[in-house]
């Protein structure tokens, strides 16, 4: 679609406006968004659309029509579906060698599940290998609870960095920023970066990886925003 429109802005209703009518989702739902801060990012995303719309250049748009049109029809099912990563977390699975990677995942892994443990009183079981082991049933209630608890907007900035990283655990420690998102992503990169430090960089993983980066980087803007009333 080419671009149509001059000016871009905002509503009292925090309704994104192009030339003063609303920007609708894919369903045809005004683009509402909870703060003024999300409104003003999603905004901004429109007026540096060039000649033609690029829906990969618009993430936050994405991430908002997402929480609209997909998940505030369900949100239950959808905080499901993230839960689920409770019981195969990356945090889980430790390699047997070298003792080099088994160290660094140690030291920058156990901190996490040692955060969890105390933040929602729950158990993990770790294992080296690749072999999955069943957590226990108290821990996956009790993080299916704190994801549940989210509203579908927060849903949806949740859902990529848990489907990047891997974690559970990692996105409910940014949630509730308990840490910082370079520790956090540093953290579920801890094998991809031994390896490159082993065996050098390839190329066509270091593209994925600057993608995985980019849309890492847009959740983590987008749930920031939600948290910003001003």
């Amino acid at each position: 679609m080419k671009r149509f429109w001059k000016e871009v802005g905002v509503d009292a209703d925090r309704v994104v406006t192009l030339d003063g009518r609303p920007v609708r989702t894919p369903g045809r739902t005004p683009l509402a968004l909870p703060t003024p801060a999300l409104a003003a990012l999603v905004a901004d995303e429109w007026r540096a659309v060039g000649e033609t719309i690029d829906p990969r250049a618009m993430p936050l748009t994405g991430l908002a029509n997402a929480a609209i049109d997909r998940i505030a029809p369900a949100p239950a099912a959808f905080a499901a579906g993230l839960a689920a990563y409770a019981d195969s977390d990356l945090l889980y699975y430790r390699a047997e060698s070298p003792e080099a990677l088994v160290a660094r995942q140690r030291a920058a892994w156990d901190p996490w599940l040692d955060w969890a443990r105390a933040r929602y009183d729950v158990h993990f079981e770790t294992v080296s290998g690749v072999m999955p082991r069943a957590q226990p049933a108290a821990t996956l209630a009790r993080l299916g609870e704190a994801v549940a608890a989210g509203d579908p907007f927060t849903l949806a900035g949740l859902s990529p960095v848990v489907t990047i990283t891997g974690s559970l655990v990692l996105a409910l420690a940014l949630l509730d920023r308990a840490g910082d998102a370079d520790t956090l992503w540093a953290a579920a990169q801890v094998d991809q970066t031994f390896q490159a430090e082993q065996w050098g960089e390839d190329v066509l993983a270091a593209q994925a990886l600057a993608n995985a980066r980019r849309d890492y980087d847009a959740a983590v803007a987008f749930l920031t925003a939600l948290r910003t009333c001003g």
